[in-house]
């Protein structure tokens, strides 16, 4: 340690206990940052400060010194630990960029256009619980077609995002001849199966509207049932159909659906986000969420979407528990 600057201390504490005076104080505050300067741990400066002391005054009592000795200990363990503290927040900083760059990454990455299909009205929301969103919503558009794909892996963070990144490419290297659910679900199954740690699980609801008939077919691997809105009778139906989680078994079949849609009528297709939200009372259940749908079920696609995620998370406290996607395919009347 530089003596200069135990030097200097000891005479600018020796004006200040002879004086109490707010000028010497301030000048022994301007002081500390030599110590910085210097880089001068914690216990050394308080080592400075009892040599100088001893000098000044050493016939104080014997409690005295012991008392610095004591706390010359704890700030040594005090250095230590905040220099682990510090490493640590440096780490976590670096692992947060990190993130935040995964993040603008798998957006940009798992873009999906938008369908345009004369009598459909889409809307949805799909929102993360963390930083990386585990489920993945894909849109296949055709002439007179429109596919979604919603999707969810049993897990979260990096990992999650790279099994949606690798599904996302799957659904582009679709060939256009036979995009029916079931066959759509059967090619992505066949992929993850290959690609995927057999740790991780993937589910997957797959609908395709034909704007030519208005039906709407689906098939599923091992989702959550979707929900079809009769808006003549006013009454909600699941739609759930046989088939295995994705990579599971590679020759695995899924069953194939359909329902004719009516003006007025609705799908809603979501995630365990939605129909398992977590709130004081325990989960909400399927009831709640019909309730929802039927309180705006006169407005978009996309207000319907935006009312369910705002009421649910707001049951919530706005601290989602599971990522949030719920995708609406509404039917409307063509315009002339």
């Amino acid at each position: 340690m530089p003596q200069e600057v135990a030097r200097q201390y000891k005479e600018i504490m020796k004006k200040y206990l002879e004086s109490h005076s707010e000028e010497d104080l301030y000048v022994g505050q301007q002081f500390s940052r030599r110590f910085i300067e210097k880089e001068i741990a914690p216990e050394d400066v308080i080592s400075v400060h009892k040599t100088a002391l001893s000098e000044l005054h050493p016939d104080l009592r014997n409690e005295v010194w012991d008392s610095l000795d004591f706390l010359i200990e704890m700030m040594i363990h005090y250095g230590l630990t905040m220099r682990e503290h510090q490493s640590l927040i440096r780490k976590q900083e670096a692992i947060q960029m990190e993130m935040d760059v995964a993040t603008k990454v798998q957006d940009t990455l798992l873009k999906t256009k938008m369908p345009c299909v004369g009598g459909l009205d889409v809307g949805f929301i799909s929102k993360p619980a963390k930083e990386m969103n585990g489920d993945y919503v894909y849109f296949l558009n055709k002439e007179h077609e429109s596919g979604v794909a919603v999707a969810d892996v049993i897990g979260k963070g990096i990992p999650a995002a790279l099994c949606m990144s690798m599904i996302k490419f799957g659904m582009d290297g679709l060939p256009d001849e036979n995009t029916s659910p079931r066959n759509v679900l059967g090619i992505i199954n066949r992929i993850v199966e290959k690609s995927v740690d057999d740790s991780m699980f993937i589910s997957m609801f797959y609908g395709k509207y034909n704007a030519e008939d208005t039906t709407f077919s689906y098939a599923s691997a091992g989702h959550e049932p979707a929900l079809h809105f009769d808006s003549g009778k006013d009454v909600f139906s699941e739609l759930d159909a046989k088939g295995l989680l994705l990579g599971v078994k590679s020759d695995a079949e899924y069953e194939e659906r359909s329902v004719v849609l009516n003006d007025g009528d609705f799908i809603a297709m979501m995630t365990d986000g939605v129909t398992e939200t977590r709130t004081e009372d325990g989960f909400v259940d399927m009831k709640t969420i019909q309730n929802l749908l039927h309180e705006v079920k006169d407005m978009t696609a996309q207000q319907i979407a935006e009312h369910v995620y705002q009421h649910l998370s707001d049951l919530q406290n706005y601290r989602l528990s599971d990522d949030f996607t719920i995708v609406i395919f509404k039917k409307e009347p063509e315009q002339v």
